[in-house]
């Protein structure tokens, strides 16, 4: 069944992309309860299962049906296109209890018996201290599970945005939306989302904030009721590839031919990065990263282009042939 996001005039100006620390946090409590989530996760799963065992998460998992509702003041839209994670619990912490409580009770209904049990009645009896409780529980899950490896997923997700950025400014908004997910489609204004239930939202002159998500994986999540930012979770590019070492994806034959360094740098650029990304993605000096994609780059396996601040560098088609090995077209003259 379809959920259907009409977009006015004023939302086409209002569309945003944004990274979250806490969104992360939160789908990662959830990847642990499902295990339809488990897919591309299993090195994750296994190194955090002693931390994961020291943490009390049933509050929270409590409040994340299967379908339906979860409180949207656990994981609001992101402040910014970048927020610390300091930033976005601080927000949490400060949620207004009875707008809390009606967010409680909307998400414990979703569960049979939910609302009854012992756990679900002192949430709602107590709003004020239940919202303290979950940021409480919030924190200590992302000090065990996502903080250590925040650097790695930030660069992921963050290749996802100048990615999708670039597209945006290629097929505009009506192209790009399809391109995030096999489950969009866009037609006159209005994006479809394949859904489990039949909704219609009018975004209002709000826009839509856009987020890739590591941890939302498979699924394409979509909500916020006012006064939050409508907001479209999907899984982001690359995810496959995210927890592999670095010496697990460099092909032998690629090592002979360009060495450990260039070929591992290589082969780590399966979406556009800076070198401080690659830095962090491979353990090495950013100087050491650097020299790499020079020599790269002028034997024509990349390129690098300017975005703001940043420099991207991404690889040429002989660049991703050697990486894959598949072979390359060559011109005649």
């Amino acid at each position: 069944m379809p959920f259907h996001i009409h977009f006015g005039q004023d939302d086409l100006l209002r569309c945003r992309f944004a990274v979250s620390p806490l969104w992360e946090t939160q789908e990662a409590v959830r990847t642990l309860k499902r295990r339809d989530r488990h897919g591309y996760h299993p090195h994750w799963l296994r190194r955090i299962r002693a931390a994961s065992r020291e943490l009390d998460l049933s509050g929270l998992w409590l409040l994340m049906p299967q379908r339906g509702h979860s409180p949207d003041f656990l994981g609001p839209p992101p402040i910014g296109p970048a927020a610390r994670f300091e930033e976005e619990i601080a927000g949490v912490r400060a949620s207004d209890p009875g707008a809390a409580r009606e967010d409680l009770a909307r998400a414990l209904a979703c569960t049979p018996g939910a609302a009854e049990s012992a756990r679900g009645r002192a949430l709602l009896a107590d709003p004020a201290g239940a919202v303290r409780e979950l940021a409480d529980a919030l924190e200590a899950a992302w000090h065990a599970l996502i903080e250590p490896d925040w650097p790695r997923l930030r660069a992921l997700l963050e290749a996802d945005v100048a990615f999708h950025s670039r597209r945006l400014a290629e097929v505009g908004l009506g192209g790009l939306l399809p391109e995030l997910d096999r489950r969009l489609s866009w037609d006159a204004g209005t994006l479809t989302v394949e859904w489990h239930e039949e909704h219609v939202r009018h975004l209002a002159g709000q826009g839509l904030v856009l987020i890739p998500s590591v941890f939302s994986w498979p699924d394409v999540i979509s909500g916020f009721d006012p006064p939050w930012q409508p907001t479209l979770a999907y899984p982001v590019r690359g995810i496959a590839g995210l927890w592999a070492e670095p010496s697990e994806r460099t092909p032998a034959a690629l090592v002979r031919l360009l060495g450990r360094g260039r070929a591992t740098v290589l082969a780590a650029l399966d979406a556009p990065a800076t070198t401080s990304t690659l830095a962090h993605r491979l353990g090495l000096a950013p100087s050491t990263v650097s020299a790499h994609l020079g020599a790269l780059r002028g034997a024509g396996l990349l390129v690098s282009r300017r975005y703001g601040h940043q420099v991207l560098y991404e690889c040429t088609p002989l660049g991703i042939a050697l990486v894959t090995g598949g072979g390359v077209a060559q011109g005649r003259d």
